[in-house]
């Protein structure tokens, strides 16, 4: 999240650069092709003309246009156009011979020319003023412009954007000091609104985004900011879709990524929590003994009036309890002669039901069996 906030900040700090910046067009790859071929031209035609030009001329000439159309990529501004074609006939003047004038003729109307095609890409709309005033949108794909009088002052990226944004220490309803990160999800549906309405469309979003967010905090106590992000992110999405339409700019959602709490509030409900769960698994404890009781009391009747069946139910619990080897279970003497378990018959038993075990009970059993005649 860090990282994305240190981009953001940087995407600021460049559309704050670019809106302070000169910008009448794009200088791309086909504005270089068309100089060149102008260039070409001139050099040609000032080669057949009477006198030719001179090898180490043409390599000033190539350098010196190659360093003008770096500067119009860098500032693309008419008035730039327009002062390096005036340095460049200084430069005629002062520095090469007259009879080059065929060649500056012509590269200097490839440099006025060269800007006029214009590319914009699938996703984009270029925003075109003549003379100042709104024109036309132009794109995607490649467009022409009046040299001089045309201005494409904005590329619009009319792509779903994401956006992340934050509000710093902000209180809850119920004062708790929070820091909560957000995303916004947003796009341009009409890009002649967002560059005439707005100065900078892309800062306005996040700051008008910051702003619903801490209204947003404010208005909820912590536990609905934690509980319930997805109802906050559509207030903060509604309200600031109201207040962005106007501008051609449509909210699609808010997310809340991030709530962050002082730490001594969350090591308290952290407490707050065990302690809930530790009543809630004893309320079950003490659920499950409460069935268990009514269960024995539902069995006790069935057993009150029937000894055999409870005779054979605490065979079968004697059974289990040995099933293991090494078991010891201690009986009252009562249920030890009420079950006859001292008797050679039921030591018997006991022992091919396996509760006497090995090699060693057989022994006990048969020494028991050759001791009753006795």
């Amino acid at each position: 999240m860090k990282s994305q906030l240190i981009k953001s900040e940087l995407s600021l700090i460049k559309n704050k650069i670019i809106k302070t910046a000169t910008h009448d067009f794009e200088f791309s790859a086909l504005g270089f092709l068309v100089l060149g071929i102008f260039l070409t031209l001139g050099i040609i035609l000032q080669s057949l003309s009477f006198g030719g030009i001179e090898s180490i001329h043409i390599v000033y000439i190539i350098l010196g246009t190659l360093i003008a159309g770096g500067i119009m990529a860098v500032v693309p501004a008419w008035r730039v156009i327009v002062e390096l074609v005036i340095l460049g006939w200084v430069a005629l003047f002062v520095g090469l011979p007259l009879g080059y004038y065929r060649v500056f003729i012509i590269l200097s109307a490839g440099f006025i020319i060269s800007p006029v095609f214009q590319i914009a890409k699938e996703w984009e709309k270029g925003v075109v003023l003549r003379l100042g005033k709104f024109k036309w949108l132009k794109g995607p794909g490649i467009f022409m412009i009046l040299p001089l009088l045309d201005s494409v002052i904005q590329f619009v990226d009319t792509r779903i954007k994401a956006t992340d944004f934050r509000a710093e220490t902000t209180l809850t309803k119920d004062t708790v000091p929070t820091n909560v990160d957000a995303i916004a999800f947003w796009m341009v549906w009409d890009a002649k609104r967002a560059v005439v309405e707005v100065e900078n469309y892309t800062e306005a979003v996040i700051l008008s985004s910051q702003a619903a967010l801490r209204d947003a905090i404010g208005r909820h106590d912590l536990t609905e900011l934690l509980s319930d992000r997805e109802r906050l992110g559509s207030e903060i999405q509604a309200a600031l879709d109201k207040k962005t339409n106007p501008w051609g700019i449509t909210i699609l959602s808010i997310e809340i990524s991030d709530i962050i709490i002082p730490k001594e509030l969350e090591d308290a409900m952290s407490k707050q929590a065990q302690a809930e769960r530790e009543r809630r698994s004893r309320v079950i404890l003490g659920t499950a003994e409460v069935e268990i009781a009514e269960k024995f009391e539902k069995a006790s009747e069935k057993y009150k009036d029937n000894p055999t069946a409870l005779h054979l139910r605490a065979m079968n619990m004697i059974f289990e309890g040995l099933k293991k080897q090494g078991s010891i279970i201690l009986l009252p003497s009562s249920a030890v002669e009420s079950m006859s378990l001292g008797t050679v018959l039921g030591s018997e038993a006991l022992r091919r039901t396996g509760g006497l075990g090995t090699a060693g009970g057989k022994e006990s059993g048969a020494d028991s069996g050759k001791a009753s005649p006795a």
